[in-house]
């Protein structure tokens, strides 16, 4: 049996593509939806979804699961970029709890034939303040003048998961080649 759908979307960027940016919580995810437009990109959408803590940990991954599909299924998404997992030595069971909140969001993705994109959080802040440990309030102020807003997005869950739609679109357009070249001289 094949691992992709065979209407599986390549998550290459054409006038109509809209991307999908999440930022993985077991209890607040957020997400962003941008589109490519000629010359830069165009936030679509943008919100949370809250997973309450009181449920036992199977209703909530199916409440994160219904919640992100009924994203997917309101655009024509062509990619998922969604924040790569990283775990710190002292909180192991951190990450293995968040890696089944980013195994359902990324099911979803797979489910519809939807390419998946992970990346660092240190190099979606790095592309966008230049700063690979930016603190919450730079990068929300980032993705402000990114979008043009007239405030930050806030929670900063939502501003973590435009970051990272952005990450995606200047690493598959405009800046492919300079991040390509980058990744090679490390």
């Amino acid at each position: 049996m094949s691992s992709t759908p065979p209407n599986a979307r390549s998550g290459l960027r054409s006038e109509t593509s809209y991307v999908l940016g999440i930022d993985p919580g077991l209890a607040v995810t957020g997400y962003g939806v941008i589109l490519w437009t000629p010359g830069r990109p165009k936030l679509i959408e943008a919100g949370v979804i809250r997973v309450s803590r009181n449920q036992s940990m199977s209703k909530r991954l199916l409440e994160l699961h219904c919640g992100i599909s009924e994203v997917i299924e309101s655009y024509p998404i062509v990619a998922v970029a969604i924040e790569q997992l990283y775990s710190h030595y002292a909180r192991p069971r951190t990450a293995i709890l968040m890696g089944h909140a980013r195994g359902v969001l990324t099911l979803a993705a797979a489910q519809k034939g939807i390419s998946v994109h992970s990346y660092e959080p240190t190099k979606v802040k790095k592309l966008l303040t230049g700063n690979g440990r930016a603190p919450k309030d730079q990068m929300q102020r980032a993705v402000q003048m990114q979008f043009q807003l007239k405030a930050p997005p806030d929670p900063p869950d939502v501003a973590d998961a435009l970051a990272i739609a952005l990450c995606h679109y200047y690493a598959q357009g405009p800046m492919a080649e300079i991040i390509t070249k980058s990744r090679k001289t490390k």
